[in-house]
């Protein structure tokens, strides 16, 4: 293998997630599931076909980018839809392939009509609203003028969705703003159906919104995060388990979907009192036996994890010393037996009963799950497992 590290992706582990969370959402509930970001670091070519295999037909993605390399790997027809960014060149070839996208101002509005009218078919669009997140979406005031575009041009336009995005569904201090954003956005669809316009479906939840809110479930959930096997954050979590019952729910009902692995590059003894590394930030207390790892902050693993990270030899975990490099990092193996080059380095996953888990390090760094997923590079080899 010419790489330095690996990603396995448990098939079992997103399939248990997959049913989990489409059994607690109910079966009348389109599961888009969210694969913007290279599926949160998983992989787009790993997670689209594995989730078509257990029954999700339906994709969301952030940019024109995204949605080709998921027509790419889709299999039997998926719906793939553009949440996010597509340049008005790029919306010829989002029509021409029947890919949705999101439009939330009129220019983007009006470059699929043209296009539609050009190519004699209907675009397929999801009208989102602004109702307090104040990111993208049509302001109610623009409501009428964008109702009357779209009624003029249904013969060119179909409206898959009327969508929002909540502002910070994940905790209770946002509980307010989700609350009015709700109202406003119940509202704003009251209007359009007024205006006799013809839509499909309304959807507004993500993982958080549709853990916490049932009333965020309507026709269809986007759901990220939670499908890899990770709550948004802890209090998600916390209020999914108490609105369970049964002690089988006393422990997380989601698995994670990602482990992260390489091996031990090199060893060597150090005296007491030598510096590790780049710099004079680890001194050495006493004879030392220090492991290389071809890991560093060139293929994710954040450099504010010197001196403070842990990864996995031997299912015991062991620190980073000295500075993380941009290709490698060095670890403290003193204490472990029979550590030879070659052996397996855990950074994400389980180990001989122990584990390391994507949070395990991101919270040391202040970081969310979604970023140090995000963050890990596309060109690591990524393999489905079980």
């Amino acid at each position: 293998m010419f790489h330095s590290s690996y990603i396995e992706i448990s098939e079992s582990a997103l399939k248990n997630n997959l049913d989990y969370l489409r059994n607690r959402f109910g079966g009348d509930v389109i599961f888009s599931s969210v694969i913007k970001g290279n599926a949160y670091g998983h992989g787009i070519e790993n997670i689209l076909p594995l989730a078509e295999k257990y029954g999700v037909n339906h994709f969301s993605v952030f940019s024109a980018n995204e949605a080709l390399k998921a027509l790419k790997y889709r299999t039997n027809g998926s719906e793939i839809m553009i949440m996010g960014m597509i340049d008005n060149e790029q919306v010829e070839w989002a029509v021409e392939n029947g890919i949705s996208f999101y439009v939330f101002e009129k220019d983007r509005l009006n470059s699929a009509i043209e296009n539609a009218k050009r190519l004699k078919t209907k675009a397929k669009i999801h009208v989102e609203l602004e109702t307090g997140m104040y990111r993208t979406g049509f302001e109610e005031s623009e409501l009428d003028e964008i109702n009357e575009i779209i009624k003029k041009n249904t013969e060119f336009l179909s409206v898959e969705g009327i969508c929002t995005h909540f502002a910070g569904a994940e905790s209770i201090s946002n509980y307010l703003r989700v609350k009015n954003q709700m109202k406003l956005y119940s509202r704003m669809v009251r209007k359009i159906q007024k205006s006799g316009l013809i839509f499909k479906k309304c959807h507004v939840a993500c993982s958080a919104a549709a853990i916490r809110y049932k009333r965020t479930l309507m026709d269809m959930v986007r759901i990220g995060i939670a499908q890899y096997g990770m709550w948004p954050n802890r209090e998600t979590f916390m209020h999914d388990v108490s609105e369970q019952e049964g002690d089988e729910y006393a422990v997380d009902p989601l698995n994670r979907v990602i482990s992260w692995k390489t091996n031990v590059m090199s060893l060597k003894e150090i005296p007491a009192n030598r510096f590790v590394g780049y710099g004079t930030s680890y001194l050495t207390n006493t004879k030392t036996t220090i492991a290389t790892v071809p890991v560093g902050y060139v293929h994710g693993f954040n450099r504010n994890l010197s001196n403070l990270g842990k990864v996995m030899i031997h299912g015991k975990h062991v620190p980073v010393i000295g500075l993380v490099n941009m290709n490698m990092m060095v670890v403290d193996v003193t204490n472990l037996e029979n550590v030879q080059k070659g052996d397996e380095v855990v950074i994400i996953g389980n180990q001989d009963g122990n584990e390391l888990s994507v949070s395990s390090f991101s919270e040391l760094t202040n970081y969310l799950n979604y970023e140090t997923l995000a963050r890990l590079p596309e060109v690591i080899p990524r393999f489905v497992v079980d």
